[in-house]
Parts: structure tokens; sequence; C-alpha cells
């Protein structure tokens, strides 16, 4: 079944159980089994995340940690989830919440709090960061449903995202698996690939946004709302460009690192999608924001879904490679 047809069986999302059991379905129909990054399809990768992201952003936030997870235990050739799993990828690192590992043989034995998880509560499987004895990150995976592991629901105030609970979990002596080695997470090809794949959902989201104003525009043809049409249209089109580029260079350099492409097509799309929601919520008026409740959603939750990028941090780092490079980087 196609993902488009699939989505549209599924409307209210006004729980994280409703989200949970959406995400439920889209694995028991294989719809989760994207095209791995740098595999000769990451477009349609990316593509399929876009999709998503325009049905619902709260979903895609879950369906995209999940398919992150999969793709990541591919890369580092870690045995195979369980028939019928159910995955979050949760990878923040604040200081206030960290969890630390100790091996035991095979095993890992995992204790502290972990910030930022998202879906915790519909999960079956967790894959997230922790710190070896060496103080080392060690990516590590583990079963939800077993003793030791406690959803709270603190850390999660959200309006826009609130039904994605990205909760804290605490670990107290809960047992997991390592997914690759030390350090693994951060310096696979994989790590920025997915980045972009992140960014092609918040351009789903936008993407979703420009089709309320052509939809209006269609029947009602206002210049104002036209001009407005047309930066949308503008500014979409050089973002479709960035990432359909970026996917292509993904397929031609799968090993590569792709850390300056993905902070440039980051930094595009999160400027493209901050002037679609500008030039759309001021060419349709009050109305959707009112009346239309998937418009409404979509306009809560971008926002929050879109500061996954770190803002001028992000910029200073692309600056930094910026200058360090040839000056004919701009040349056509």
């Amino acid at each position: 079944m196609a993902l488009h047809g699939f989505l549209q069986g599924f409307r209210s999302y006004a729980h994280t159980q409703a989200l949970g059991s959406a995400l439920k379905a889209l694995q028991e129909e294989g719809l989760d089994q994207l095209p791995l990054p740098g595999s000769g399809q990451t477009l349609e990768r990316f593509s399929r995340l876009a999709q998503v992201a325009g049905h619902d952003l709260r979903l895609c936030k879950l369906f995209e940690g999940h398919t992150d997870a999969l793709a990541i235990i591919a890369e580092l050739n870690s045995p195979l989830p369980p028939l019928g799993s159910v995955w979050g990828t949760w990878a923040a690192e604040p200081p206030t919440a960290k969890v630390r590992v100790q091996r035991d043989g095979h095993r890992l034995v995992v204790d502290g709090r972990k910030a930022w998880c998202s879906g915790a509560a519909v999960v079956t499987h967790g894959l997230l960061t922790a710190w070896d004895e060496e103080d080392r990150q060690q990516l590590v995976a583990v079963d939800m449903q077993q003793p030791g592991i406690s959803v709270t629901d603190e850390g999660w105030n959200a309006v826009g995202m609130a039904a994605t609970s990205s909760v804290e979990v605490v670990f107290d002596d809960a047992r997991g698996i390592a997914v690759g080695g030390p350090g693994d997470y951060l310096s696979r090809p994989g790590f920025w690939q997915g980045g972009i794949g992140i960014a092609a959902c918040w351009y789903g989201g936008a993407q979703r946004l420009a089709e309320v104003l052509r939809e209006q525009c269609a029947k009602h043809p206002e210049p104002h709302a036209l001009a407005h049409l047309g930066a949308v249209d503008s500014v979409l089109n050089s973002a479709a460009c960035v990432l359909r580029d970026s996917a292509e260079q993904i397929d031609r350099e799968p090993q590569a690192c792709a850390r300056q492409l993905a902070q440039l097509a980051r930094a595009c799309v999160e400027d493209t999608v901050e002037q679609v929601m500008r030039h759309v919520g001021r060419a349709v008026g009050a109305g959707p924001y009112c009346k239309d409740p998937h418009f409404a959603q979509l306009m809560a939750d971008l926002p929050v879904y879109m500061r996954q990028s770190h803002a001028e941090r992000d910029l200073a780092a692309l600056g930094e490679l910026a200058a360090a490079d040839s000056a004919r980087r701009w040349h056509l």
C-alpha cells in the first residue's frame, strides 16, 4: 500500500497513544522500511519522511526516530531488530541528564536519566546515547518493557508537538545491548546523512502549509495573496533543489563525511520554512488558524520541530567551514 493512501485513514492524534497506534500500523504494513541513506534511493527516503511530515508533524517525529534507529542498526551491522518492534532514537545530551553504562559480558547495565525521549511511552525499544566507564559515548539498545525503566511525565510542557511526549526516562540497573563501538554514533557517515533527513521533515511541513495558500489562490486569485504564493514557490523550489542535490551527493559518495552538506541543507531548509510560515500566515489571515485544525496544528508544531536546529550556533559552525574553504566555493 502507498504511504500517502495509508495515512489518509489516520486523522486524529490528540494524545500519545494515538500516535503510537499510527506508528505501529505503519510498521505492520511495512511502510517503515525506507531505503537506507546512501543506498541509491536517498531521495525516496527524504520524500517519504516529507510525506509523513505533511500529514502530521507529531507522527513524523516518532516515525523519523523509528526509521533512523533502523538505519543506524543496519549501518553499524548490529543484530536485526526484533520482529514487530517499534523504536525511538534518543541522542540529546543536556548537562542535567546523562546515562551511564557498565559492561557485563556482552551486555550493558544502564543507569541514569535521559532527556527528550519522544514517544518513550509507546515504543517497544529505545536506541540511546550513553557513556561508558572510560567516558566514551556508546549507543545502547534497550527493551522498554523490562524492569528498571521508568518513563516519567517530566521535562515536557510543550504546546506544539505536545502529543509526542518527549519526556525524561530514568534507567535503574536496566539491561541493554551495545550497538556499534564507542564513538560510532557520531563518526559514522549516516549521522550527518540523517541530519538532512530531519530537514526533509521540516520541508514536508512547510510544503503542506504552502498547499493551503495555493488552494486559496486557485479559488480566489487576490493579488497580494498571489505575491505571497510566488515568494513561497520560489523558496520551496530552492529548498527542494538542495534536498535533491544532497540526496544525489550522498548516493554518489555514501562513505564521505556529509557534515558540510548537511549543515548547508539544514540552514537552507530552516530559512525556507521560516519564510513559508511568514508568507502563508500573512496571506491566509486568521481563518485557517482558527477554523482549520490541520493548518493550526502544523503552525503550532513546526517551530518546535525545527528547534532541532541550533540556529546561530549551526550557522557559526557553517561559517567556520566556509572561512577555511577555497575562494572558488561559490563559483558556478
